[in-house]
């Protein structure tokens, strides 16, 4: 059975620094996988945050660039959101999510990903 568990999240006074974690189990190449960090704060819809593909290949949204970094272990099947300079508007709920992809291809869209963690909650307090 493959899983994704998220774990780091809490709250932080604005300006503070968080860093989660998403810890994959099951899986038979999690190292080929594309993971994306989404957030869903209250009365919104989903959004990416940022990814990295298996070779390390990074993007992030334009509203965490300079604060966020997403990075990943592959011996502990471990992908990690380094958040910083949090602001109020960083609080919601945070998923890791992934999907298969060898050749580095990692989807923008929520339905591309086929594994979701339960995800972590985020609150940036002002």
């Amino acid at each position: 059975q493959v899983q994704l568990m998220e774990s780091g999240g809490g709250s932080v006074q604005q300006g503070g620094s968080l860093k989660l974690a998403c810890v994959a189990s099951g899986f038979s190449s999690f190292g080929g996988h594309c993971v994306k960090w989404f957030r869903q704060a209250a009365t919104k819809e989903r959004e990416g945050v940022a990814s990295i593909n298996g070779g390390g290949g990074l993007k992030y949204a334009d509203y965490v660039k300079g604060r966020f970094t997403v990075s990943r272990d592959h011996s502990k099947n471990t992908v990690y959101l380094q958040m910083s300079s949090l602001k109020p508007e960083d609080t919601a709920m945070y998923y890791c999510a992934s999907t298969s992809s060898f050749s580095g291809y990692c989807p923008l869209e929520v339905r591309e990903y086929a594994n979701w963690g339960q995800g972590t909650p985020v609150t940036g307090a002002s």
